[in-house]
């Protein structure tokens, strides 16, 4: 059992003040992993206090200093690849494989992609005799999820520090090992003191956080129902706010796209993490007379799909984060039997492991636009497929959530596929499987959230524009 009890305030590794802990169960093995103990409200305090005490000197060094930290870390995780990787497989699900590339060489090279871009993105401009200056937004709260605990970490840590923003980081309790790595990498890397505080934590531990007047921005990924929450209570006391939440993404497939891709870029994108992704593709519109043979598809895909041991070089899906996230996907899964839908892939056609988090990947087909699996985010293998006779009809079904995080479009016509693309509301498309770019802009439309990260767009979520009039 591995005991997370300390937090990183002012430079030190301090142990924790609350009285509340959290115990968390390999994801495979049901077994005890680790306790978490949860920090206090005195802890936010301190970490406040450290992070205000520091802002006036860290703002003012220079961008190339501030880059040259970020490369430093970088350097101090990468030397910690395999150990975070076995922590992502124990605690979140993902095979390990996987887990080594996205969950943490993606986030190492994100590090060190931003410390390159800093210089562009803080660029002082001219306009006429205005000279317009890019300060940092100021201290920063920054709260993360379990699903992608190094990515989305580093998404917000990365962007706001170069940014000249000292930063008090409330992590998920429920993914503490790239955490404790983290916080070893930044007092490797001499990062002066208070810039980054780290305090692990619950509900109330960042409730505390978003509340205390020290705070200037709130940088949030999570559910909507979270968002909403902590929008409005950023917004009663005018912090800037950043939210990354969920998301219902489509993919559409236009009569001529290539069907085999088209099934294998859905099935891919949907149980990625075993469907614990923000913007997976966990719907899928194809035309009403080809719904056949895309069913016929989509069960020959998923059985190439093995489900397992994530330590298991051969197990493309995992288990789920928790027993209670278990129950919950099963309770949606287990609501649209009960509705009757076409069940192109349900939980008898897959021998589950005996122990561990594990759900049977599922696809429904004709999924009605209003059904509760076509309206919200489930977060676990679960893919809606729905049907369309015409092109208005499959963007109107696209775009008839009240999300907008991601999306797809297939033809083969690129042209076609492009300007289909350009009529769907959320933030990043793929046409016809283009690679995720690590450098656009990542964020949502509508109740997906506000703000992006990623590349220099990332940074300019940290920025305050100033515009200094000259005599002319």
């Amino acid at each position: 059992m591995i005991h997370y009890h300390q937090h990183l305030i002012d430079g030190d590794m301090r142990a924790a003040t609350g009285a509340a802990t959290t115990t968390i169960h390999d994801s495979t093995t049901e077994e005890p992993l680790a306790t978490i103990a949860h920090g206090s409200a005195a802890d936010v305090e301190a970490a406040v206090k450290a992070a205000r005490a520091a802002f006036a000197r860290w703002s003012s060094t220079s961008v190339e200093q501030r880059a040259a930290y970020l490369l430093a870390i970088a350097d101090a995780l990468e030397a910690q690849s395999d150990r975070m990787a076995d922590s992502v497989v124990a605690e979140v699900g993902m095979p390990l494989k996987l887990a080594l590339r996205i969950q943490v060489q993606a986030p190492i090279a994100a590090w060190r992609t931003t410390a390159a871009r800093a210089a562009e993105a803080l660029a002082e401009t001219r306009v006429a005799h205005s000279l317009v200056t890019k300060e940092p937004v100021g201290i920063v709260a920054a709260i993360t999820p379990w699903n992608y605990p190094l990515h989305q970490i580093t998404a917000k840590l990365a962007a706001a520090l170069v940014a000249g923003c000292c930063v008090v980081l409330k992590p998920s309790e429920l993914a503490p090992g790239v955490v404790a790595a983290l916080c070893e990498a930044a007092l490797e890397a001499r990062l002066p003191r208070g810039v980054l505080n780290v305090v692990v934590g619950d509900r109330s531990t960042g409730e505390a956080l978003i509340a205390h007047p020290g705070i200037d921005m709130v940088s949030f990924t999570g559910s909507t129902a979270a968002g909403r929450q902590i929008a409005a209570s950023a917004g009663a006391r005018l912090k800037r706010v950043a939210l990354e939440l969920g998301g219902k993404s489509a993919s559409i497939a236009l009569p001529d796209a290539d069907l085999a891709a088209v099934v294998k870029h859905a099935l891919s994108s949907c149980m990625l993490n075993s469907g614990q992704t923000c913007s997976a593709i966990t719907r899928l519109i194809v035309p009403d007379a080809q719904y056949p043979a895309y069913r016929e598809q989509l069960r020959g895909g998923l059985a190439n799909l093995r489900i397992g041991d994530p330590r298991d070089a051969g197990s493309r899906l995992g288990p789920l984060v928790s027993a209670a996230h278990r129950s919950r996907v099963s309770a949606y899964i287990e609501r649209a039997q009960q509705a009757s839908y076409d069940e192109i892939a349900d939980d008898t056609q897959t021998v589950l492991p005996a122990r561990g988090y594990f759900v049977a990947p599922a696809i429904f087909g004709r999924v009605p636009a209003d059904a509760e699996l076509a309206q919200e985010e489930v977060f676990g293998p679960v893919l809606a497929v729905q049907t369309y006779s015409t092109e208005e009809e499959a963007v109107a079904l696209a775009n008839g959530t009240p999300y907008g995080l991601a999306g797809a479009v297939w033809s083969a016509s690129a042209e076609h596929a492009l300007r289909v693309a350009r009529r769907l509301r959320a933030g990043q498309i793929d046409v016809n499987g283009a690679p995720f770019n690590a450098s656009a802009p990542f964020g949502g439309f509508g109740a997906s959230g506000m703000g992006r990260e990623g590349g220099t767009f990332g940074i300019e979520d940290f920025i305050e524009l100033r515009a200094i009039q000259l005599p002319q």
